[in-house]
């Protein structure tokens, strides 16, 4: 166990100092765009550039626990883990903010001097996504997942003026309240079943399972099922989505790409770390719970989709239904991870790339979008009406494209786990659900609809080009991603 090094915690490290960075060469020196902007991006491309030299370290040395309590090796309590999941969650993390913020640069535009504000907000989010991945004690997760959530909350309700957008970010803001307060309850609750915060090290949880046999499991039962709780409303599975809709169409569009994306990534990857990390000896307790609100959120998500009038509200719901089939893949513990880190990985900068789309028809502030809005599309705009498409042919599952390739993975695990039953209703929903995806795509395509064209800016072509074309390579040629993520496990 070290006690010093940068390299775990780089990432965190060059996301804040960029941020700062901004604001003072916006606001302290009061500089243009032209001048600010390029230390954001290379801020997130140096992110990535940190996740990559982390993977490589751990493929030569292993992973390893950092920053502990100096002092006696029994009460050292170790709070940055470098491993292949928090690794890999770097490279996606930087790369999911890096293209959310070259897709929202007409956001950035429209909101003049508040740019500055907007893009801090984004780096410092990012970086607090990172935190709750990197982290085996779970008052950091707690920190990382509220500095995350604050940037949000700010996000959703940042164009002034607009009703939709105020109660976009009230109602996230006391939602969101909520669940952090049923998280922190429950880390409450396991530190007095197990009298430890920390899920690796000395005296950690996962020793606690490994020399005590729990008789009366009542507070740690109650305490699982809290944390199970605030981290399903991050990730909108159901019944805890409510939130999803109302925010995903108040906030502006350009600002959703990153919180749809960014908080699914981070969000499995932290339960991915808790619970298979951590309680993985509890897996007969917790699988079934997850196996339950899995096939709730596709028949939930899927129905509530099929009835929607608006894109963004629709999108919601999809993420709803992605999100049961994520939490598929988790019951089968430690296999499951794999699965999981393909398909939202992949499923992140296909929500990146519908929502920059979104932005371009209505406009990087609106509050809504119509589906009826996207009538002729691909007249008035052929790059867009196509690759759009692409994009909810990847999100339906259809084969050839990513997501049938991360639905299958999910299935096979789940079945393998013992969940056929799983399985079975998760093939329904995906059935059910290519009526809505291929309503949207009709739409496209339709022949009647204003005639005026479009003309998207170059950072919206460019970053709704790379969604597509990760949804259709990893669709063709899966096989990359696959062998990088079955090394992205948790320590």
């Amino acid at each position: 166990m070290q006690n010093m090094a940068l390299l775990p915690v780089a990432f965190e490290v060059i996301l804040v100092t960029g941020a700062m960075l901004v604001l003072l060469v916006a606001v302290i020196a009061d500089k243009p765009r032209k001048m600010w902007a390029p230390i954001a991006g290379v801020a997130f491309l140096a992110s990535v550039v940190a996740g990559v030299f982390q993977w490589r370290a751990v493929a030569e040395t292993g992973g390893g626990l950092f920053f502990s309590t100096p002092g006696l090796v029994i009460v050292r309590s170790p709070m940055v883990v470098m491993d292949g999941l928090s690794a890999f969650a770097a490279i996606v993390l930087g790369l999911v903010g890096f293209v959310a913020f070259v897709g929202s640069w007409d956001l950035v535009t429209v909101l003049g001097k508040r740019s500055a504000e907007f893009v801090a907000l984004s780096l410092l989010a990012v970086a607090g996504l990172h935190m709750m991945t990197a982290t085996p004690n779970l008052i950091v997760i707690f920190i990382g997942l509220e500095t995350a959530s604050i940037c949000f909350y700010v996000l959703a309700g940042f164009i002034r003026g607009s009703k939709q957008s105020d109660e976009s970010a009230l109602k996230y803001f006391l939602l969101g309240s909520l669940s952090s307060a049923m998280f922190l309850y429950g880390i409450a609750l396991v530190f007095g079943a197990t009298g430890s915060l920390t899920i690796y090290g000395a005296n950690s949880i996962r020793d606690f399972f490994s020399l005590t046999l729990i008789t009366e499991p009542g507070i740690l039962l109650a305490g699982l099922a809290l944390m199970l709780a605030g981290l399903f409303f991050k990730v909108s599975a159901a019944p805890f989505h409510q939130w999803a809709p109302d925010v995903y169409q108040g906030a502006p569009s350009g600002a959703v790409a990153l919180m749809a994306a960014g908080v699914k990534v981070a969000g499995f990857a932290v339960l991915a770390r808790i619970f298979v990390g951590g309680f993985i000896s509890q897996i007969d307790t917790w699988a079934p719970v997850m196996a339950v609100i899995a096939a709730l959120s596709m028949v939930l998500g899927t129905t509530m989709a099929l009835v929607q009038t608006d894109l963004k509200r629709l999108l919601a719901y999809s993420g709803v239904a992605h999100s049961g089939y994520l939490l598929a893949t988790l019951v089968a513990g430690i296999d499951g991870v794999p699965p999981m880190w393909f398909y939202v990985s992949t499923y992140a900068f296909m929500i990146i790339g519908a929502f920059t789309v979104v932005s371009v028809v209505n406009g990087p502030t609106s509050s809504g979008a119509p589906i009826a809005s996207f009538k002729g599309l691909a007249k008035r705009s052929p790059a867009m009406g196509w690759l759009l498409a692409i994009i909810m042919f990847g999100m339906s599952g259809m084969p050839f494209f990513a997501g049938f390739v991360g639905k299958v993975l999910a299935f096979v695990v789940a079945g393998e786990a013992g969940y056929l039953w799983l399985v079975v209703i998760g093939t329904l929903a995906t059935v059910i659900g290519l009526a809505f995806y291929l309503r949207v795509v009709a739409t496209i395509f339709s022949s009647e609809g204003d005639e005026e064209k479009l003309e998207p800016s170059r950072s919206s072509r460019f970053v709704v080009a790379i969604c597509a074309a990760i949804t259709v390579l990893f669709g063709i040629v899966p096989w990359p991603l696959l062998d990088v993520v079955r090394e992205a496990l948790p320590l």
